[in-house]
């Protein structure tokens, strides 16, 4: 158990730098975002869902 692994990070060097690389990339995305564009209003205000096959057939999915 005490030797390395001759080809490359181990198992555990994985994990080491994946709990630090984590919350790194977090800070780092909200330090860099920035304010999105709204979407297009419709008619009377309010936001419209393009009428799409997929939006058609979640739409009928989800009725009661």
């Amino acid at each position: 158990m005490s030797e390395k692994n001759p080809e490359g990070a181990s198992r555990r060097d994985f994990l080491k730098l994946a709990s630090v690389s984590a919350p790194a990339a977090v800070a780092a995305a909200s330090l860099g975002a920035t304010q999105a564009d709204a979407a297009p209003a419709g008619p009377t205000g309010e936001v419209l869902l393009q009428d799409t096959a997929h939006t058609r057939a979640y739409l009928d999915s989800a009725r009661f």
